[in-house]
């Protein structure tokens, strides 16, 4: 996968895109990521990037033409070009998901108070958010998208099953996890974590998964595929 982004901070990426997972991955050319100085596709000689909006009010926007010129420099039209914007779909799991089978994504990065709308009817395929609340750039939620997307392409991961045992991989939160020393402080691991029984050990990290989603963010229950059982436990959690 290639990533480029396009920032007026491209700094702001070295040091999360030099660490852990996402640097690995990018050693191993499992993705290739790159931040591209919008500041650099400005015409005028103070590499002028962002304007007063029209009509009045507050903040500036990123102005048109360092845009258009950067997709058409760079060519960036031949991937899917995502605007990270407080406007746009939430980004979860199965977002997540679907982007990382994608060959080419571009980042918009925007800044003060948004982009001229004119860039979003040229250059944007799609608008994604992550979070009802609203950052000083779209830098922090760039790499957000990033690390949630690299990090389910085949190969990034050590042990890709663990992707798999993510929270809302479908749709519930993720069920309690223990490791060594079996006991700490009178509290003790789960005795089937122990038992060796691995039909026994998925069932009791599917109900604890179900009960932890009952109890944090019962509104993903709506989505989340349940059997009759589990539906019935749900309602017998509710009458407690």
């Amino acid at each position: 996968m290639k990533i480029d982004i396009v920032t007026i901070f491209p700094d702001f990426f070295t040091s999360p895109l030099d660490a852990s997972i996402l640097a690995r991955a990018r050693r191993e050319k499992l993705v290739e990521i790159e931040s591209h100085d919008l500041r650099d596709f400005a015409w005028d000689r103070h590499k002028t990037v962002d304007d007063t909006p029209y009509g009045g009010g507050g903040g500036m926007l990123l102005k048109t033409e360092p845009v258009m010129r950067a997709w058409e420099t760079l060519e960036l039209g031949r991937g899917l070009c995502i605007y990270l914007s407080a406007d746009g779909q939430l980004l979860d799991q199965k977002v997540a998901a679907e982007l990382s089978l994608q060959k080419h994504l571009v980042l918009l990065c925007g800044h003060y108070k948004g982009i001229d709308e004119r860039i979003r009817q040229h250059c944007i395929d799609r608008e994604i958010s992550i979070g009802d609340y609203v950052l000083t750039g779209g830098e922090p939620a760039a790499l957000v998208l990033i690390d949630a997307v690299v990090r389910l392409i085949p190969g990034v991961l050590g042990n890709f099953s663990s992707a798999l045992d993510d929270s809302f991989h479908e749709d519930l939160l993720d069920c309690p996890w223990y490791t060594r020393p079996v006991e700490v402080r009178g509290e003790n691991v789960p005795d089937v974590l122990l038992s060796g029984n691995h039909r026994e050990v998925r069932n009791w990290r599917r109900q604890q998964a179900l009960r932890r989603t009952f109890e944090r963010r019962p509104d993903l229950l709506d989505k989340a595929d349940l059997d009759e059982a589990e539906k019935q436990l749900i309602k017998k959690w509710s009458k407690e």
